[in-house]
């Protein structure tokens, strides 16, 4: 009988759970914070979580909720992070996990042992004393949005700069920004959140960014937007959905230069999706100005492409984070510039054993998807199905690389993303996989 160590109970890690649960596999969850839901566990106690005091979560309910246990009709379509971290918690009281989970735990290292099995070990907060435990194989759920990444090399004039400088990991309200001139680095989800809430309380906000992006709204004729999964347009070749989807947002937002955004130089599916309904309009009516690239600081400025200037209080990096297992040596599992290769983005080629759940940036959710994950990894523990040759495993991802870097804009971004659908799809034909299958991986 195989027992499994699953790191964290956030998304992912509570969906790994109720899926080893079901099957009757052994586990032991650990969890540094007080409770399950991670990052959407506003203000967690485990300083790991992002969410900000108005989040919301920018896919709708049904694309977001778990199958077996569906997010509760009088759920507003666009849940904020409070419903859903209640749904998390009667998600695990509905299913019994609680009992299996040791919250206030941290893993400190996971060790592979001689005998191929892997030695993991932990410390209860406040405690000094560690407990070591052997487990036939680890899932890995720690999350990727917690690590902030700065800028690399930093800005010149910096470390002189006389305002704060934060990350957007770190924003909570636009409060502390009152009568502030405000400076939004980024074009990403939390940039346009964070510009759209501090510019309704600043004295002026800034937006920059390296490029363009396009702005997709929360609702397209009545729709919530991302309901067009399941809509012809998703069935068709990439170029058509791109096409598609383009020609959507043109007859419903017009050119985002009429706003003062650059046009965005690649496709409308090159790039993880923005979501705003709200950022156009605070740009039409002046309240956030959009400048070009900031290039340096200088004591209280920041100096721009152009060569102007602009006083600044304060300057929030909205620049993404790193992904890192702090518990894995570089030996196991090195995440450089947020590569991590695994196999169909869940399996180790190199190490037995060794599983990641959620370790995706989707078009769409990752909760669906975790549990998707979960549901194969749960047929390999228990034979149903084999993965192939380490080989096979690296080529398909090598192909998977290849096919990425094609597709989307070169960033530390997109180094993990994959269209919900198709990836589906993908773990479907897995769970088909026998031992004596020579089907080649990719």
């Amino acid at each position: 009988m195989k027992r499994v160590c699953v790191i964290g109970a956030g998304s992912s890690g509570i969906a790994a759970c109720q899926v080893l649960a079901d099957r009757g596999i052994a586990y032991d969850c650990f969890e540094s914070g007080s409770e399950v839901g991670g990052n959407w566990r506003y203000m967690n106690d485990n300083g790991m979580s992002s969410a900000y005091r108005s989040l919301h979560i920018n896919t709708s309910r049904q694309v977001m909720e778990y199958a077996c246990f569906p997010m509760s009709e009088a759920y507003p379509t666009y849940p904020s992070h409070f419903h859903i971290a209640r749904y998390f918690d009667a998600f695990v009281d509905h299913f019994g996990l609680r009992p299996s989970i040791a919250f206030r735990t941290e893993v400190t290292r996971v060790d592979k042992t001689a005998d191929g099995r892997w030695m993991v070990t932990t410390r209860h907060r406040g405690d000094a004393a560690v407990t070591e435990r052997e487990y036939d194989a680890v899932l890995v759920a720690n999350g990727h949005h917690w690590k902030p990444r700065m800028p690399e090399p930093a800005l010149p004039g910096s470390d002189s700069f006389t305002g704060l400088q934060t990350h957007a990991h770190h924003y909570r309200t636009p409060e502390p920004f009152r009568g502030q001139r405000v400076l939004v680095l980024g074009i990403g989800n939390s940039a346009c959140d964070i510009a759209v809430e501090t510019s309704r309380v600043s004295a002026r906000t800034l937006l920059a960014m390296r490029r363009g992006a396009h702005i997709l709204p929360k609702y397209l004729f009545g729709t919530p937007t991302d309901h067009l999964t399941g809509s012809w347009l998703a069935r068709a070749p990439l170029a058509v959905q791109a096409a598609g989807l383009a020609l959507l947002l043109r007859l419903s937002r017009g050119r985002l230069s009429a706003y003062g955004l650059p046009e965005p130089r690649h496709g409308v599916l090159g790039a993880h999706p923005t979501i705003s309904d709200d950022l156009l309009s605070r740009l039409g009516h002046g309240d956030i100005t959009v400048t070009p690239m900031i290039t340096r600081l200088e004591g209280d400025r920041a100096v721009f492409e152009d060569g102007t200037e602009e006083v600044i209080d304060a300057v929030i990096y909205c620049t993404g984070y790193d992904i890192d297992f702090p518990f894995l040596g570089r030996h196991l599992i090195d995440p450089a510039q947020n590569t991590v290769d695994l196999y169909r983005r869940v399996a180790s080629p190199d190490h037995q054993g060794l599983f990641f759940i959620g370790l995706i940036q989707p078009l769409g959710a990752i909760m669906p998807l975790a549990e998707a994950q979960s549901q194969w990894v749960a047929d390999l523990l228990s034979g149903r199905c084999a993965l192939p040759s380490p080989q096979a495993m690296r080529d398909e991802i090598a192909h998977y690389g290849r096919r990425t870097a094609r597709r989307y804009v070169a960033s530390t971004r997109h180094t993990i993303q994959v269209d919900a659908g198709s990836y589906v799809k993908e773990l479907r034909r897995e769970r088909t996989r026998t031992a004596t299958t020579t089907t080649p991986a990719g």
